[in-house]
C-alpha cells in the first residue's frame, strides 16, 4: 500500500512560481512511477507530467513543458513539482499518483494510488 499527501498549493500571481510536494508512505514507493495530474472545475483530470522510478526520466504535457519540472528524492519518499512562469490557465487542483502501468502513464488508469489533491490558483 502507498499513501500520498500533496502540499504546497496556494494563490500566486501570473508569472510566479510554486513547488508542490507529494509525500508518500510505504517502503515500496521508490519502485513506483509517479505522475502529476490536474483538474480544473468542470473539466477532466489531465496529465501534467511523470517521473520513472527506474532512472528518474521525466515526461511532460506540452502545455507545461519548459515551465514545470518533476524531481524525486527517494530517501525522503517525496516527489516534487516545480512550477514556474505560472499562467491563469494553470489554475486547478493538482494530484500526484503512483503506479506501475507505464504504458498508460499519461492516463489516470495508469496509476493505483492517488493523493487528495492541492489547490493551485493563479491570478492574472
Amino acid at each position: 500500500q502507498v499513501q500520498l499527501v500533496e502540499s504546497g498549493g496556494g494563490l500566486v500571481q501570473a508569472g510566479g512560481s510554486l513547488r508542490l510536494s507529494c509525500a508518500a508512505s510505504g517502503r515500496t514507493f521508490r519502485s513506483y512511477d509517479v505522475g502529476w495530474f490536474r483538474q480544473a472545475p468542470g473539466k477532466e483530470r489531465d496529465f501534467v507530467g511523470a517521473i520513472w522510478w527506474s532512472d528518474g526520466s521525466t515526461d511532460y504535457a506540452d502545455s507545461v513543458k519548459g515551465r514545470f519540472t518533476i524531481s524525486r528524492d527517494n530517501a525522503k519518499n517525496t516527489v516534487y513539482l516545480q512550477m514556474n512562469s505560472l499562467k491563469p490557465e494553470d489554475t486547478a487542483v493538482y494530484y500526484c499518483a503512483a503506479g506501475r502501468y507505464r504504458s498508460n502513464y499519461r492516463y489516470t488508469s495508469g496509476y493505483n494510488y492517488w493523493g487528495q489533491g492541492t489547490q493551485v490558483t493563479v491570478s492574472s
